[in-house]
């Protein structure tokens, strides 16, 4: 009977972490465009005399739709390691009639109100990754990668280059071979990441599954090849037969174990720690 209550109590314990609410500390409005209203969602770490790093999160969506409450999990979870988290609203098709081009744009303002704002968040202006799945994980990447798409109000000489970059599933190639090229038809290379990758490029690390029937495995592949290839680092880390958005955690996807969320951000804190971004092991396990 002892044991059986033990096990009764652990069941509620990892019931209550898997139904736990994330709500962000604040909401900051980045940018105003065309009568539209951007925020970020922010989810601050302990205070701290040193300034932090930080890590933007962009959601997934087809460049259609989506939510910012898709990172919500990760962004508390690195918040609670001693970074600034922040979960961004960008514009998307069906609410705001745009293109990718548009969403790539956003990204980028975000990245640099970030670093324009630094002092004020606490954040170190050489510490701040872009990151995001799917669609979200191509604005990440774009942040790196592309040149143009500035909104031509800001302040361009603060840079809009991120100084690390995680990728979940995300699109590395809009042409035919990839996805998305009916989106962006007639300028099919214009935002792909495959056709843009050069030299001095920040540190990636990218998650991807081989069931993948949105955005082929092919794509992460190429994409990770070519990056070590032209002398950057890059790192692929596989998930043997999951399809797309694997690692989407229980607070989005309910009927998520967690399992492969604990394992992509345990590798995500993992690979942050060894850029020096956070200190200490990762207090989540792998599996």
């Amino acid at each position: 009977m002892k044991n059986l209550f033990k096990i009764l109590i652990l069941i509620c314990a990892i019931n209550n972490i898997a139904a736990q609410d994330y709500t962000p500390d604040k909401k900051v409005l980045y940018k105003v465009i065309n009568g539209d209203s951007l925020f970020l969602h922010i989810f601050e770490p302990k205070p701290s005399k040193k300034p932090t790093a930080a890590i933007v999160f962009f959601f997934g969506g087809g460049w259609s739709g989506g939510t910012p409450k898709q990172f919500y999990q990760q962004s508390a979870y690195l918040a609670s390691r001693g970074m600034l988290a922040i979960s961004a609203e960008y514009r998307v098709n069906k609410v705001h009639g745009t293109s990718p081009f548009d969403c790539v744009e956003d990204g980028k303002s975000a990245i640099r109100w970030v670093r324009a704002n630094a002092k004020e968040l606490n954040v170190n202006p050489d510490k701040i990754v872009a990151s995001g799945g799917s669609a979200g994980g191509h604005v990440a990447l774009c942040t790196a990668l592309i040149d143009g798409l500035e909104n031509s109000e800001e302040d361009l000489s603060i840079s809009a280059m991120p100084n690390a970059v995680v990728g979940y599933n995300p699109v590395f190639d809009t042409t035919e071979n990839g996805y998305g090229a009916k989106k962006v038809a007639g300028r099919e290379t214009e935002i792909s990441p495959c056709h843009h990758v050069k030299s001095d490029m920040p540190p990636m690390l990218l998650f991807h599954g081989t069931g993948d029937k949105t955005v082929p495995f092919e794509n992460a592949k190429r994409f990770n090849r070519l990056m070590q290839e032209a002398g950057n680092k890059s790192k692929l880390i596989v998930f043997d037969d999951e399809g797309h958005g694997f690692f989407n955690g229980s607070f989005f996807r309910p009927n998520s174990e967690d399992k492969l969320f604990n394992e992509t951000i345990y590798h995500t804190d993992k690979f942050l720690k060894k850029l020096g971004y956070l200190k200490g092991r990762p207090t989540i396990e792998k599996e």
